[in-house]
């Protein structure tokens, strides 16, 4: 009997992701090697040749790493990898400037060469360092007044605490997510949203640490999906959270009452959902706001891009996610390509404001820098 075996099938589209990622890592390893180890320093004869084999290493690992896409281990170790030598690029370019400005005030080498790898290691380390602190501690709370012209008087001073971008992933934060439930409990809040990307993976595989967030303790919880939902089975997310006492606004509302009067929280489907294949899920905005009249509207929507459509359909207040703010300095000037806020409160029409949080957890590499993570206490004002 003849087995047949499939390979891969080679497309033009493959080869250009492959060169495209070995030109991509070849750049981010060697620059800092050249900062640390630049010929120019004349460090001892080992010192040079053996750094080398440890950066094209760590290179070659953290490629190799990062196919091996269902071990959390794999993950911990590639995605620190990509942080710090991203890291160690964006400083190397800045100690660059260094080097010119000595170079011009007269200082030779190898003097200059060694001060300079030495304050570059120095930066490194150090902002690793923070940026670690950063991603693994307990979000800061972030308060922020919003005036909503159309809201009722009835509803002026309710409090809507925004959790989004936990990403519980290959690290397993269980203790930081009971920590994070209690921080929000302890803003008493009126209502308590989740803005998507829950976690790195499915409801079963991080389930541990997801189970908290059933113990956030407000009047009102609504959760919406986020693009990593429908990497790893969004229906499974909408159930799990369901059964924590949250309810999905899956292009769906809920309207609050007090004295007569009604404010709504809206929610869609992320953007992604449209192409991902999981039944049943599209972002659909009309289907979500039918029926909400006069209302005024909170639109929980993941992206801060879908804002456009939100200023279309009269929306008053749209919460996103998505951004982290950048996470890691000064990647949010790539954000930007792509969304037309980064974070913070923003109006884009006479009727419609956007709230974009930079998110409580991270996304791969477990760093933060200069984009703190945050949990957000709004306060709705009437005008």
């Amino acid at each position: 009997m003849t087995t047949t075996v499939t390979r891969p099938r080679i497309t033009v589209r493959r080869v250009v992701f492959t060169l495209v990622l070995l030109t991509v890592t070849t750049l981010l390893f060697w620059v800092p090697f050249e900062g640390l180890f630049a010929a120019s320093a004349e460090w001892p004869a080992p010192v040079r040749p053996i750094a080398a084999i440890v950066f094209i290493a760590a290179a070659v690992s953290m490629i190799v790493l990062f196919t091996q896409r269902n071990s959390d281990r794999a993950a911990r170790i590639s995605q620190f990898l990509l942080g710090f030598v991203w890291i160690a690029f964006v400083w190397t370019l800045i100690t660059d400037v260094l080097r010119l400005a000595l170079a011009l005030g007269g200082v030779e080498n190898p003097f200059r060469s060694r001060l300079i790898a030495v304050v570059l290691a120095g930066l490194i380390v150090t902002v690793t360092i923070y940026g670690v602190y950063e991603a693994m501690r307990v979000p800061r709370i972030k308060r922020q007044d919003v005036t909503i012209p159309r809201l009722d008087p009835a509803f002026d001073g309710l409090t809507v605490a925004v959790i989004t971008d936990t990403h519980y992933g290959a690290i397993n934060r269980a203790k930081w997510s009971r920590e994070m439930v209690e921080a929000v409990n302890g803003l008493n809040a009126d209502v308590a949203v989740h803005v998507g990307d829950i976690a790195d993976g499915t409801a079963e595989q991080r389930l541990e640490q997801a189970t908290p967030l059933g113990d956030v303790n407000t009047p009102h919880r609504f959760y919406i999906t986020g693009n990593h939902e429908y990497y790893s089975n969004a229906q499974g997310w909408i159930d799990l959270m369901t059964r924590l006492g949250w309810k999905a606004l899956h292009n769906e509302h809920v309207a609050l009452e007090r004295d007569g009067a009604r404010l709504v929280f809206a929610g869609i489907d992320d953007i992604t959902a449209d192409h991902s294949g999981e039944p049943g899920h599209a972002a659909d905005l009309a289907l979500a706001l039918r029926g909400t009249g006069s209302d005024p509207v909170v639109l929980l929507a993941h992206q801060p891009s879908e804002i456009r459509k939100a200023v279309e359909a009269g929306v008053d207040l749209q919460l996103s996610g998505h951004t982290h703010g950048g996470q890691i300095w000064p990647f949010h000037y790539l954000v930007r390509l792509q969304q037309p806020v980064v974070a913070g409160l923003s109006r884009h029409s006479d009727r419609t404001q956007l709230y974009t949080s930079r998110g409580a957890g991270f996304w791969g590499p477990p760093m933060r820098v200069f984009a703190p993570s945050e949990i957000t206490l709004l306060t709705l004002k009437a005008s």
